[in-house]
């Protein structure tokens, strides 16, 4: 989002009239900046073998997802069905990784069906991996470095008490699977969590991988995971990929002399490639003042966009259609049946009843954390691409959330509570 001449532009397009064509609430993505977002991180790393698998579950519109493949994208999934997506949208399945957690073993057996590469993240599911495919089928494993790293601990996956991966403290377990199996282990996999500023935090888990790998002597690749930080305020610290580039390629290229061959370095980026594109596009229905608060009420809420309420997350927050206003303090709220505020006396420039708001940084896990809560539809989402708007995913309708209810004709309460009831003599 750019703003020139007073004005609000999503790549050379006035925010308020996609707004006013789509309708509110609505989603926009500035898809020049997620390719840009890629080929940055791309760049950061071009002194190495390096794969960038997108984290579909941050946004897996099938456009996005096609977005990234024409850049150079692979892709990382945790459900069957996000693999799904990335199939019809042109990926194929060797370019796709599968890193589910908690899941039963039979979508590990569908997704060697489907050819996806497997990352394992449970000793349990690694026995019966090797029990079933020995060496045939090939897979990664996901370990856990202890390491806590991040923002809100709900984030935070490489710790002590994630349930996510396999102990590192459980290695000697894990090679005797493998070798009482003859499981051919491909790939070693961290990730520790999101909003990671320090290369330091990367480099230690580095560390860590680069001294177990030499157990496992058919690597291809080592994947870092994620965890990049983005901004979403004005002077936030981010997390700096070149510098990261330069620390992490050299260390990875040391290693590979060390293995004795070149390895592949991956990545697997969701936030920091599509969170900063994305907007979501409300209309302010009424200002209302207490004694002590202004409030704006939207036509949105936390079943559009959790984030502000599930991860205590800031996302700032413009008045597209009054930028010269006065500022003014106001706390943004939702309209569902629950204290969903986006932001807390926050200073705007004055919002009246019909203005628009855009609520930036919310391109991840925004749409795809969506729900119809309080039976509500969900918005719709449009890709600005070169200049040309694309509505991606229509609005929902009521008639969407029927979709799925059985015909309940038939279903009489009252008859069947009649016809319980006892017969008097």
């Amino acid at each position: 989002m750019e703003k020139r001449d007073n004005k609000y532009y999503i790549n050379g397009l006035l925010i308020e009239d996609l707004a006013k064509e789509y309708g509110t609430p609505l989603y926009v993505y500035d898809g020049n900046q997620i390719a840009d977002k890629y080929n940055a991180l791309k760049n950061a790393f071009s002194e190495v073998s390096v794969k960038i698998k997108y984290a579909a579950k941050a946004l897996t519109n099938p456009a996005i997802l096609k977005l990234l493949k024409s850049q150079g994208a692979g892709l990382d999934v945790v459900s069957l069905n996000e693999a799904r997506l990335g199939l019809m949208s042109g990926f194929v399945p060797e370019e796709i990784l599968f890193t589910p957690s908690c899941v039963g073993f039979e979508e590990i057996v569908e997704a060697v069906d489907m050819g996806l590469n497997i990352n394992i993240d449970n000793i349990s599911i690694l026995e019966h991996f090797g029990n079933k495919y020995h060496n045939s089928v090939p897979c990664s494993i996901r370990l856990n470095p202890h390491i806590m790293a991040g923002g809100n601990t709900k984030i935070s996956t490489g710790h002590i008490d994630s349930k996510f991966g396999i102990s590192i403290y459980q290695l000697p377990h894990i090679l005797r699977i493998v070798k009482t199996y003859d499981i051919q282990v491909v790939g070693l996999h961290m990730h520790t969590g999101s909003d990671i500023l320090e290369a330091d935090v990367f480099l230690k888990m580095a560390d860590i991988l680069f001294g177990v790998s030499r157990d496992f002597p058919n690597l291809k690749f080592i994947d870092f995971g994620s965890g990049f930080k983005v901004a979403y305020k004005e002077g936030d610290i981010t997390t700096n990929v070149y510098d990261l580039g330069i620390k992490m390629s050299a260390a990875f290229k040391t290693f590979c002399s060390e293995y004795g061959r070149d390895l592949e370095m991956w990545f697997e980026p969701g936030k920091y490639l599509v969170s900063e594109a994305g907007h979501l596009i409300v209309k302010a229905n009424i200002i209302k003042t207490t004694p002590a608060t202004a409030f704006v009420g939207v036509n949105s809420g936390l079943n559009h966009l959790i984030r502000p309420m599930m991860y205590d997350a800031y996302h700032h927050i413009v008045n597209i259609s009054n930028p010269g206003g006065v500022q003014r303090v106001y706390t943004v709220s939702g309209y569902i049946c629950e204290t969903d505020n986006f932001g807390v006396d926050r200073k705007l420039n004055e919002v009246r009843e019909g203005d628009f708001l855009a609520i930036k940084n919310a391109g991840a896990y925004g749409f795809s954390m969506a729900s119809n809560y309080n039976s509500r539809e969900r918005p719709a989402e449009v890709l600005v691409y070169n200049g040309k708007s694309h509505l991606i995913r229509r609005r929902e309708t009521f008639d969407d959330l029927l979709n799925t209810l059985n015909d309940l004709d038939d279903f009489n309460p009252k008859a069947e509570v009649l016809a319980k009831k006892p017969i008097k003599e």
